[in-house]
Order: structure tokens, then sequence, then C-alpha cells
């Protein structure tokens, strides 16, 4: 039997037990915007996935000291996604089952990315794509909660077909050959690079294609097979490391004094710079979704001095791509009023207007509603002399720039491929 002071602290246990959960059930919900991302963390890829993140994470704190999105605050869990389909998939699963996320966020891979968004599809989460550009997500997969907020292949491979048309005039040539990653991004990019060669009028002689895996070590065959070939351009469709390793193994071969380096996608990323210093051959022609080098406006220098400051280097592209799909979040949220209603937020994000840093002055980049695809302006430049960002000792320069109503993907261009 309890004594006189026993009972009093059962007494006061039970309060205790009672008073706090009736505290927090008069607590007021936490305002969050949980987002489920995913990049890859290790190998040839993981570069893509570390700056992604760090970029995120830069958009994140600016916007959380802000207070703006509605009064909420963002909150995002970042997982490896290996670079594997399937893996992601899991992962896409236990972030909408498990984590209640409001949106799936991020991906490198196109093949990644193709089995994300069915995921997203499935359970009606806005899936933000930031580092992938297959069309085919946009065009034959279009679903009403995917959204892409970095260039996809088609407006690199529209602007690409303008380069060498201009190229011509100058510097004839005729013949072409392609060596990409064999899935769906490279033979996307060898596609539509040829549909607007012909759309735009340029006559062209197809004499080689090679199709390496991705992350492949060695890629001799292909080199001296392209040389035997004797294109008079070589348009190259890879991306990250693969990149750096195909030229470091192709510039051995003397490959560049014979013919044009074309690499109109995500050839013209700072890790290519930053990893070949002053053995980057002079002259190549390439291109990237991003630039620390261009547009020379406040906004991009502020954001590459910024993720310089935070991690200690200079940012691939994968980075900025990363930072535009949180401020599009936060857009969104701020215009619907809360994150919950997902089928407001797609509406919100439809035509949405966002002031990125790869814009130029006079220009500010805009979802298109009809596919869910960002239309940003496309820079092609070629490699010179620069140490303004170390270790790089060149960058890119000679600029060519794209707008976006001549390389969009074209009204019929969809429809037969959606017909399909």
């Amino acid at each position: 039997m309890a004594g006189k002071h026993g009972w009093k602290c059962l007494a006061v246990g039970l309060m205790s037990l009672i008073a706090v959960p009736l505290a927090q059930a008069a607590a007021p919900a936490e305002k969050v915007i949980r987002i489920g991302a995913m990049y890859p963390m290790t190998g040839r890829p993981g570069l893509y996935g570390m700056d992604s993140v760090a970029a995120a994470e830069m958009a994140i704190d600016e916007i959380n000291a802000k207070g703006v999105a509605g009064g909420y605050k963002i909150d995002a869990i970042f997982t490896d996604s290996k670079a594997k389909p399937a893996y992601a998939v899991r992962v896409a699963n236990r972030y909408i089952a498990e984590d209640k996320v409001h949106f799936l966020f991020g991906v490198v891979s196109s093949g990644v990315g193709l089995a994300v968004t069915e995921v997203s599809k499935q359970n009606k989460v806005i899936f933000v794509g930031t580092d992938h550009a297959a069309t085919e997500l946009t065009v034959d997969n279009f679903q009403p909660y995917y959204f892409r907020v970095s260039n996809d292949t088609f407006q690199s491979m529209a602007a690409g077909a303008l380069y060498l048309k201009e190229m011509a005039k100058t510097k004839p040539w005729k013949k072409i050959a392609f060596i990409g990653p064999d899935y769906s991004y490279g033979h996307a990019q060898w596609d539509e690079l040829r549909y607007n060669l012909d759309r735009f009028g340029v006559p062209f002689e197809v004499v080689g294609e090679y199709w390496p895996k991705l992350s492949d070590p060695d890629y001799s065959a292909y080199i001296t097979s392209i040389m035997k070939d004797k294109p008079d351009v070589l348009v190259a469709g890879f991306w990250g490391g693969d990149t750096v390793a195909f030229i470091k193994q192709a510039k051995a071969y003397g490959m560049f004094d014979k013919l044009t380096y074309f690499h109109p996608d995500a050839g013209g990323n700072y890790e290519l710079m930053s990893a070949m210093g002053d053995e980057l051959p002079l002259g190549l022609i390439l291109s990237a979704r991003h630039h620390n080098n261009w547009p020379a406006t406040e906004r991009n220098k502020k954001f590459v001095e910024e993720f310089k400051k935070r991690t200690g280097r200079y940012p691939t592209y994968a980075a900025e791509g990363a930072y535009a799909g949180i401020y599009a979040i936060a857009q969104a949220v701020e215009k619907v009023g809360n994150p919950d209603d997902a089928d407001a937020l797609v509406k919100a994000l439809e035509g949405m207007k966002l002031n990125l840093p790869e814009d130029p002055e006079g220009f500010v980049s805009i979802i298109d509603p009809g596919t869910h695809q960002i239309m940003q302006v496309q820079a092609i430049g070629t490699t010179i002399a620069n140490a303004d960002f170390p270790p790089a000792k060149m960058m890119l320069g000679n600029w060519s720039v794209y707008q976006p109503a001549d390389i969009f993907v074209p009204a019929e261009y969809i429809a037969a491929k959606r017909k399909k």
C-alpha cells in the first residue's frame, strides 16, 4: 500500500502522462515541405550527386532563412541512388510510404529517371527532375506529376544542329559519326541530332555509330574505329567521368588533330576542365546545362561564388539544376499555400517563371505547360585558355547562343511521339 508521499508522486506521474499527449495534441502542426531526393554518391557520377546535394542544401538554407514558401520550412532527405533504376524505385516507394514526402527530387541518370517517374505517376506525387536529360520523360512518357528544371537532350541537339549549320559556312563538313552511352540518354541524342539536322536542311552522311556501355574503362577499340572511319565531325554523347576518360584516351591517339570534336549536351561540364587542366585540347566544341563563366551576370557570379565558399570547389553543371529545383518547389508551395495538394501544385508549376543563375540578362526560364520541360537559353562554346576557375586552365569561350523558341521541341514532334 502506498504511503502519503507515494500517492502524491503517483498522482503527479499520472498527470504528467496525461499532460504530455494533451500538449502535443494542442501544438500546431509543423509546417514542413518534405522532399525525398536521390543522387549517385560514388563512382564516375558521384561528383554530380555531391554537387547536387550541396546546391540543394544551399537553396534550402537561403529559402528557410527568408521565411518564404508560405511560412513552411523545407526539409530534404538525400539517398544514394547508386545510379540503379530498381534500387531507386525502392527508395522512392519508401520515401512515399514511410517518410510521407510531398516531392520526389533529383536523379542524374535518365534510366533512373524513367523508372522513378512511374512511381511518381502511380502515387500522384510530384517528381522534380534536376539533372537527367532524355526527352522521353517529357514527350513519349509524359505524365502530369513530372517536371524537369534543366535542359533536355532535344534542346541541346537542336542547338547543336544550328551550330553545325553555321559552322559549315566557314569549315565545310559532310561526314559525321556519333559515340555515346548505350541506353536511352545516348540514343535520344543521336536520334534528335539527325532529326534536327534534317529539320534545318543540313546535308550529312553518317559514317559510324559507336555504343560503349556507361562507365566503360577502355575506349581504345572505339577510338581506332572512329579514326578508320574518318568522320569530319565526331559528336559525343557522354556525361560525367566518361567524358573525361574518353577525351584523355582519344588525345593519346592524336584523334583531335584529325576531326572536329562536338559535344553539345554535357561535354562542357566544369569537371572536364578541372580534371584535365592544361592538357585539355584547344578548340573542342562543347556545351553543358550550366556554365561557371556564362552568362556573366551578378546572379550567376553569386551562385558560383557561394557554392565555392560552401564546398571549396567550383560547381559542375548538376549543381545549378538542383538549386533550380528547390526554388521551383518553394515558389509552387508559396502560390498554393500548402504542400499537400499535388494537383494544385501541378497547376502552379505549369507555366512557372524562374529567374535562375543560367539565365542571361533579359531572359527568365519558364516551365512549358504542355511538356513540363523548362525552356532555357543554350550556349555552345569552344575550349580556350582561361585560369579564372582553378584548377581548370581552360574554360569555354567564343559563345554561340540559342533561344528557346528556336530549339524547343516542335509540336508536331511531340504529337508524333505521343501517338506512338
